[in-house]
């Protein structure tokens, strides 16, 4: 699965080192964010949804443990860089995945990362576990997962789903957006029988919504809002069954 993942650390070259190791040999790996000192850091943290900091500990004006006690709910998973091992204990306390002592060793990078990957990869089963059964059971209401819990939005409210990698965008007739950590395909099976169709590999549509459909190879349909989305020309027919 692809980790979304910032970097914390406050000298350029040993960012570079780190960002040229995690392209070459940790391919998961979505590194969305670079910052050279806690509230870049902080900054980062809160306008994403992330699943793992690379964590320099000591940083001008303060250092990693003083940027954690910032975070409130933190649900990402944190990888300490740094070239003193005398933080480790303190690194255990803060609940840190791994501790990667500069010069970073590719070896042990990998398996830090891999390590986080399995860590959310659980952490995802489970969460499909809770969530699936409030999805069949609560008639025209789908919940989608938040940092804190979940959140439960009325289906008729969505007017179309998009894929964006492991996690998609939920878009609501109140001109709302949601980024929710769930691949299209989730929301796919999840809105059977709610009136979605699956028009594209990108979109997932409220089919109430669709006021004009475009001819074409696939053609495209344009919905309330008048928003125009493509139509793939695999899913075409099952598309135009809603109206016949």
């Amino acid at each position: 699965m692809k980790l979304n993942a910032i970097l914390v650390e406050d000298e350029k070259i040993s960012r570079d080192i780190l960002s040229n190791y995690l392209a070459k040999y940790c391919p998961n790996i979505n590194l969305i964010g670079q910052a050279e000192n806690i509230q870049q850091g902080l900054e980062l943290i809160q306008s994403n949804q992330l699943d793992v900091v690379f964590l320099d500990v000591e940083m001008p004006y303060g250092n990693a443990f003083d940027l954690l006690d910032k975070v409130e709910n933190k649900t990402f998973e944190t990888i300490f860089v740094t070239a003193y091992n005398n933080y480790a204990i303190d690194a255990l306390n803060a609940h840190a995945s791994y501790y990667l002592m500069k010069p970073i060793e590719i070896e042990e990078l990998i398996k830090a990362v891999d390590y986080v990957s399995a860590i959310k990869t659980k952490e995802n089963a489970l969460q499909e576990q809770i969530l699936v059964p409030k999805i069949n059971t609560v008639q025209g209401k789908i919940t989608i997962p938040l940092q804190d819990g979940f959140e439960v939005i009325e289906t008729k409210d969505i007017m179309f789903c998009k894929a964006d990698d492991n996690y998609t965008e939920i878009y609501l007739n109140t001109n709302k957006k949601k980024l929710v950590s769930k691949t299209l395909k989730y929301f796919d099976i999840a809105l059977t029988n709610s009136g979605f169709a699956r028009i594209h590999k990108s979109y997932l549509v409220n089919v109430n919504e669709i006021t004009k459909y475009v001819k074409g190879k696939g053609g495209s349909v344009v919905l309330s809002n008048g928003k125009e989305l493509s139509v793939s020309a695999s899913r075409k027919a099952d598309l135009l069954a809603y109206f016949k």
